[in-house]
């Protein structure tokens, strides 16, 4: 270890001390996250002028950003499991029956899925707008390897068809999903304990000592859970710090400007969605700015960490504790939206990519005719996003081989995937929170006294002013 990066990882042990303080000083949760987004990017970008991309000291550093990143992250996803199982059988044991779950799932998967057709056509609308076309675009080694990468994958995706996508929904082997094993593992979890919260509901009146005892365990094990929660998401400003400082420090920034246009139609398709979900809410009786302002940590997590896996259990938190919703109906939301109806990664991403790309095969962009054959397709595949892999990658897989368009092209964006990626993950959670937010105000379920109050009861459990 050279004395530059012992001299870096000095500077990084300050950064997160300063972050300690401030929690010890009991600055707002929110402030804190926004303290480390801040120092995160200055930081990153300090390392990047002074070492230069791909410097050996900058990997190095980079190692020891993850591990503190990363390993929040992985923390997060520790905790995904059970949090999910214990709050949705804890809320189907309070629903005492499949008629409200019901109707819970579809409003949910309904929201999921209208809002996704509309960040289709959100895409299709900036692309348009921006001219984009892969016409002319040059490939280098990196970008070459992507698009063969990504034809070499092209097989296992045609060979999908949509019922076979939902059809791995289903937990066949649910103790291996718990391990998360597969990428649908999430939703299987789901499903598994539907189907756990539904058997205990039906031994109430013939077995009420036993589902007394279940209930009362249930109650335990989701006391425990949401302690372990808590403890973890206390960490969220040293590891939004850590994210992003690697993020920025690792930027090609030449490569951006390169694809400026695409990085400029793709926030501005983002920014238009984010506008939708601020309408829809308002639609339903709920305070647009302070919804954002309640859900603002949440995105930062999800735009720094680009997962939206990850931020399960920071998504559950913010609409239980900041926005009033019911812990079976944010769980529902944030769990089916991390897989399915993704707004940025299956609506947005896969509807710009065809439009860049219907140039080149001589297809017109600004067809109605493909316009709407494109919206229809993004609409349907967004449901087996999660059947094939999840993320924006597959999610284009599948349209692009859809309308048989070359999937090869699609690597030429690959040196600005991480910058897009941020801001399509932060707009897949706002999408989960949004078609909870709906849920619940739709059902009649909403706690508005916790939405409306004059105290923030922060994510990491302590009280703090707004």
């Amino acid at each position: 270890m050279t004395l530059s990066v012992i001299g870096n990882l000095a500077i990084l042990v300050m950064l997160l001390l300063f972050l300690y303080r401030l929690q010890q000083t009991h600055v707002s949760f929110t402030r804190r996250v926004f303290s480390g987004l801040g120092l995160g990017v200055l930081f990153g970008w300090a390392l990047q002028l002074l070492y230069g991309v791909g410097s050996e000291v900058l990997v190095q550093t980079g190692d020891y950003l993850d591990l503190v990143g990363s390993g929040y992250v992985k923390l997060l996803q520790m905790i995904i499991i059970p949090l999910i199982m214990v709050s949705i059988i804890g809320a189907i044991l309070k629903l005492s029956g499949g008629t409200a779950l019901g109707k819970i799932s579809a409003l949910t998967i309904g929201g999921l899925i209208f809002t996704t057709m509309i960040a289709a056509g959100a895409g299709i609308l900036m692309s348009n707008l921006f001219g984009l076309s892969a016409e002319g675009l040059v490939a280098g080694a990196a970008e070459t390897a992507r698009g063969a990468a990504l034809q070499t994958s092209l097989g296992s995706v045609e060979s999908m068809s949509l019922p076979k996508m939902v059809l791995e929904f289903i937990p066949a082997n649910p103790f291996l999903d718990m391990t998360g094993a597969r990428k649908t593992s999430t939703i299987a979890v789901v499903i598994f304990s539907i189907f756990i919260g539904l058997s205990a509901t039906g031994i109430a009146r013939k077995q009420p000592e036993i589902f007394a005892s279940f209930e009362r365990f249930m109650e335990v094990a989701h006391a425990i859970v949401m302690r372990m929660v808590t403890l973890v998401l206390r960490l969220t400003p040293y590891g939004v710090l850590a994210l992003m400082a690697k993020v920025v420090s690792g930027s090609n920034y030449a490569d951006i400007i390169n694809l400026l246009n695409f990085v400029l139609a793709s926030y501005g398709a983002i920014a238009i969605m984010f506008l939708v979900h601020l309408l829809l809410v308002s639609l339903v009786g709920i305070n647009p700015l302070r919804f954002l302002k309640k859900i603002m940590p949440v995105l930062a997590f999800a735009f720094t960490s680009r997962t939206s896996a990850g931020s399960i259990p920071m998504n559950v938190q913010t609409q239980t504790r900041a926005l009033g919703i019911p812990a079976g109906i944010a769980n529902f939301a944030a769990s089916f939206g991390a897989t399915i109806g993704q707004n940025g990664c299956a609506g947005i991403y896969p509807a710009m990519l065809a439009v860049m790309i219907a140039p080149t095969v001589g297809v017109d962009p600004l067809d109605p005719g493909f316009i709407m054959t494109l919206i229809a397709i993004i609409t349907v595949s967004s449901f087996g996003v999660a059947g094939v892999g999840g993320g924006a990658t597959f999610a284009a897989l599948i349209v692009l081989s859809a309308l048989d368009f070359p999937v090869a092209l699609a690597g030429l964006l690959i040196s600005i995937e991480p910058l897009i990626d941020m801001g399509r993950t932060a707009l897949n959670v706002s999408g989960s929170i949004t078609a909870g937010t709906l849920t619940s105000r739709l059902m009649g379920q909403t706690d508005m006294a916790v939405f409306n109050g004059d105290a923030e009861v922060s994510l990491d459990g302590e009280e703090s002013a707004v």
